[in-house]
């Protein structure tokens, strides 16, 4: 590892408290990152920050200086009955929320600040009791912050720094109505300091700065690349059926290494964890349905080098700060290209160099150009080598245990298998519960089968008696017929045009029909049908229309 990536500004140079500085030295930090250089001038001047940089450059370092410093350079509070946090630190992951506790109790181990950690998936009852006796930094993801707050355990009306990690992300993950909620419960703007990093500044993120920050201080860390320097990229077009035996072949020819596995979904990463597993190679699966408990012991037992290989999803692909990581490989490129950036980025980390490989498959390679777009540069693509394609046997994938499919259906609401009804055995017809009497349409015949008991038993069971029905007990079943119905009218008259008999008449409100009287009895008008001329010459016979009686 080089020290590249650093600049000739010491952090001794800055008016930081000497409690904050033997919390650098214990930490192993001199000099800052360009990151750091810039913002931290400013945000100890009291300014609102909005810092974009690399991920791996010191983010993390830089706001939990300043929040430190902030602390122990003005007076507490006065005591309450509810914890009233000082420093609040939003992360968008857990794994990143435990990353930033980790270095703040490096970097807060000599200034007597206590720190707190919320998040979800885990010892709910313990963080609870934990915050509810009293904290200074808070740092934790929005859902159960939010939970903690509803129950009145904190509030926030003691707030003077207020930070949010991979702001980009909070949106991708949709929590930007949960900030604003805790964001507008807080003092305002001008009575708080206010600090947002981000590795992309978009317009919806500077959007949020400027809405909730007091007129916060645009840094830009400019770089010729996107991704980071030091990271080698190549690209192998490869069909789907070679992913496989091409990833096998290639993690087998490297040496010491520590490899993080890219992949889409969650069914794809237990199906590469099965055969790389399968095929001698420790392999472990970091995915969002894994416990959260199995999660931090994963990334523990990665990042200590006693598991080689680690295939994760995008939850894996944000923040999380793992040193030594020396290949990154995309099994699936990813859809959105800014992801891409942000994968390759868990090698090559703070001045190290490493290698990031991507998959050109024939589901995903539309995805190249974009990627490509993104970054501003071309990617060296190679064909695949048959060397590299291992021999692997289609038995030796290995399966998920059953035991995590019980707590992944449990944790979704499913029910487990062992309160499922038992399925039928070939052959068996599952029971269905008693069926209503009556013959149906479409009934078979039943068939009496009469089950005669052995000869040797003690006590013979008679068996019922068949009763055959006489044919005169038989009714015959007539089929039902629909009722006639009259066929209605396409059109209906006025009620002012309808002649109706004067019986009628009188209940509806309708004009009586006029009548011609003969002999004393009343004869309805009789009504003619005009004939059709005829275009032939030839007269068309005549039509006679019987009077209505």
């Amino acid at each position: 590892m080089t020290d590249k990536h650093l600049t000739q500004i010491r952090f001794d140079s800055f008016a930081l408290d000497p409690r904050i500085l033997a919390g650098l030295a214990d930490a192993g930090f001199s000099r800052c990152t360009p990151i750091q250089a810039e913002t931290l001038p400013l945000a100890l001047a009291g300014r609102d920050v909005a810092g974009q940089a690399q991920t791996g450059t010191g983010k993390t370092a830089a706001f939990l200086l300043v929040a430190m410093q902030r602390l122990l350079s003005q007076p507490p509070p006065p005591p309450s009955q509810i914890c009233r946090p000082r420093v609040l630190i939003l992360a968008p992951t857990r794994e990143l929320a435990v990353q930033i506790h980790r270095d703040a109790l490096v970097l807060a181990s000599h200034t007597g600040l206590r720190t707190g950690l919320v998040y979800g998936g885990t010892g709910y009852q313990q963080q609870r009791d934990d915050l509810a006796a009293g904290i200074d930094i808070l740092i934790g993801t929005p859902g159960r912050l939010i939970d903690y707050f509803k129950q009145k355990v904190f509030d926030l009306q003691a707030i003077e720094v207020v930070v949010l990690d991979e702001a980009d992300r909070m949106f991708d993950l949709g929590f930007i109505k949960d900030i604003r909620f805790l964001l507008r419960r807080m003092p305002p703007p001008e009575a708080r300091l206010g600090l947002l990093f981000s590795a992309t500044l978009s317009y919806r993120v500077t959007e949020l700065a400027y809405e909730h920050m007091n007129h916060p201080q645009l840094v830009k860390i400019e770089t010729d690349k996107i991704t980071a320097d030091r990271v080698r990229q190549v690209c192998y077009m490869t069909s789907n059926d070679e992913k496989i035996p091409l990833l096998l072949g290639l993690v087998r020819g490297w040496t010491d290494a520590r490899i993080m596995v890219f992949v889409n979904t969650k069914r794809e990463a237990d199906r590469v964890w099965g055969y790389l597993q399968g095929n001698g190679i420790n392999t472990a699966v970091l995915s969002g349905d894994v416990p959260q408990k199995k999660r931090l012991k994963l990334l523990r037992d990665f990042t200590d080098g006693t598991l080689p290989v680690l295939v994760g999803t995008d939850v894996a692909a944000r923040g999380l700060h793992i040193p030594g990581v020396t290949h990154v490989v995309n099994y699936d490129l990813p859809e959105d290209a800014e992801d891409y950036v942000h994968r390759i980025g868990r090698t090559a980390r703070a001045g190290a160099a490493g290698d990031a490989i991507g998959f050109v498959c024939e589901t995903h390679a539309f995805c190249l150009p974009d990627i490509e777009t993104y970054i501003g540069a071309k990617i060296p693509v190679l064909p695949v080598d048959p060397a590299l394609l291992a021999e692997v046997d289609p038995r030796s994938r290995l399966r998920p245990d059953r035991e995590d499919r019980e707590e992944r259906r449990d944790r979704d609401g499913r029910k487990p298998h062992s309160e499922r009804p038992p399925r039928a055995e070939s052959g068996e017809r599952r029971s269905r519960g008693p069926r209503a009497s009556g013959p149906k349409s479409g009934d078979q015949p039943s068939i009496d089968v009469k089950v005669t008991p052995p000869a040797d038993s003690a006590t013979a069971i008679p068996a019922p008696p068949v009763i055959t029905p006489t044919p005169d007990e038989i009714r015959p079943r007539t089929p039902r017929r629909r009722p006639k119905v009259e066929q209605a009218a396409l059109t209906s008259l006025p009620l002012e045009l309808i002649q109706l008999p004067p019986e009628q008449a009188a209940i509806l409100g309708a004009p009586v029909a006029k009548s011609e009287t003969t002999n004393g009895e009343s004869k309805p008008k009789r009504r003619r049908r005009r004939r059709k001329p005829s275009t032939d010459g030839v007269n068309a016979p005549q039509s006679t229309l019987e009077p209505i009686e």
